[in-house]
């Protein structure tokens, strides 16, 4: 038997391909698949079946891009009319080699969920391994709030028995391969283990410790943010993405070709530190860091205008290219050819993005009365507290909430080290609030420099 683990940074997705017999199955693949491929050649295995344990919300998944490659059958939920594949019901087999895989409908993160229990005839009939899929995460459940807040009783109630009814009732000692890992937004606190199993989550697993009724009453009270882009994905993931066939090239831009973009109409994305922001930008520009762009592109940018790419040394940009195409951005068209340093040779005009010190924001305010902007997720803001009459709104939802923004007065954000605040300076911007001051280090420097926090 052949196991292979796939992680995808950035949106914490996991995949996995498994082999016996010269066959394969693939489990939730990501879009850029050539990485399944090559397992399977590497290992004299032709790919034959594909799983879908859900509609996913936070990727696009891959399976009609990988299936268009290997012509591997692709399996998914019969509760859901997808427009691709073949539906699937409890108790389905699927065999290759020594091995099969038993299909269990495992509803209440969508109800659609699946979880797919895997045995190996060779040793035993008894279970070995669980995909999960989004259902049972290492130290969590996945979130239930997609059908709104009417349904999320019945859906926390769903998605607690699909686990002690059907995942757990399999043995303590079944292996449980989730779908997501630490960091994923379709859970709350998945611990950064990349296994687990059963037992151990009985054991550890505040959720199911807590127990039902617990669990429904807070889930119930819970309101996880929804990024827009969900709704793309869910568009996707139902109909089918577009195929790419091989991941596109990025075209180098000169300063010409993106000022004509620029005139007609595209995204500039600029995807330097804050600092390097803060001293001069392309004007117009968004503000979003190499590693924050799975969690925050999809919240700024949209599918329809071309994006332009503006980096220093346009490093690695494979690695940058291949987070838009998990989230579906199709529309990314080239980079700043040359860096920024191009631009400013050009003498182009620039913007700045003021930053300041934690020491020089409260010497500041022992004098003024700036409106101080925390743009932390609400969780954070909570446990570690927050610098005195600051104002809160979530950096995600800040472009929809710009009406409790004043243009009146100067304004001061902070997040936790300064890259959200870049992020949320530049969204400002675009919408001419002129008097924005980024607060570097943010509040892990307040509270390092000794200066108070409420609660």
């Amino acid at each position: 038997m052949l196991f292979e683990r796939i992680v995808s940074e950035g949106i914490s997705h996991i995949s996995y391909l498994i082999g016996s017999g010269g066959e394969a199955a693939v489990i939730d693949p990501r879009r850029d698949c050539e990485c399944y491929l090559e397992i399977a050649r590497r290992n004299d295995l032709v790919i034959t079946h594909i799983f879908e344990t859900h509609r996913n919300e936070d990727y696009v998944i891959g399976s009609q891009e990988l299936a268009n490659v290997c012509r591997a059958e692709i399996y998914h939920s019969a509760q859901m009319a997808f427009s691709y594949g073949k539906p699937v019901r409890e108790g389905d087999t699927f065999s290759f080699g020594s091995l099969v895989f038993t299909v269990l409908e495992t509803p209440g993160h969508t109800e659609d969920s699946i979880s797919l229990v895997l045995r190996d005839r060779d040793v035993s009939p008894q279970p070995f391994m669980v995909f999960s899929g989004d259902t049972l995460f290492s130290g969590d459940i996945a979130r239930t709030d997609f059908y709104g807040q009417e349904q999320k009783a019945v859906m926390a109630e769903k998605i607690f028995s699909s686990i002690e009814k059907k995942i757990l009732s399999l043995g303590d000692g079944v292996i449980i391969c989730p779908a997501h890992g630490a960091g994923s937004v379709c859970g709350g606190e998945i611990s950064d283990h990349p296994f687990t199993t059963n037992g151990y989550e009985k054991t550890t697993n505040r959720w199911l410790l807590a127990g039902k009724d617990a669990f429904v009453r807070a889930r119930v009270k819970e309101s996880p943010y929804v990024p827009p882009y969900f709704k793309k994905m869910e568009q996707y993931n139902k109909e089918g993405a577009p195929l790419l066939h091989r991941i596109p090239e990025l075209r180098p831009l000169s300063v010409s070709e993106v000022n004509t973009l620029r005139k007609n109409g595209c995204q500039i994305l600029d995807i330097r530190s804050p600092t390097s922001l803060g001293a001069g930008h392309i004007p117009g520009s968004i503000s979003c860091w190499r590693d924050g762009l799975p969690a925050f592109m999809g919240w700024v940018l949209n599918y329809e205008l071309p994006i332009v790419i503006v980096d220093d040394f346009n490093l690695s940009l494979d690695t940058v290219q291949r987070h838009f195409i998990r989230l579906g951005y199709d529309n990314v068209l080239g980079y700043l050819a040359g860096g920024f340093s191009q631009w400013t040779k050009n003498a182009q005009e620039i913007h700045t993005l003021p930053t300041c010190s934690v020491q020089q924001l409260h010497k500041r305010l022992l004098t003024e009365s700036p409106f101080i902007l925390d743009v932390r997720d609400i969780k954070n803001r909570n446990s570690v507290g927050y610098i005195g009459n600051a104002h809160h709104r979530y950096v995600g939802e800040l472009s929809s909430h710009l009406d409790e923004i004043p243009r009146d007065k100067p304004i001061v954000i902070y997040c936790d080290t300064g890259y959200k605040g870049s992020l949320a300076g530049s969204i400002l911007a675009l919408h001419n609030y002129r008097d924005v001051t980024n607060v570097l280090g943010g509040i892990l420097a307040w509270k390092r420099a000794g200066f108070s926090v409420e609660k």
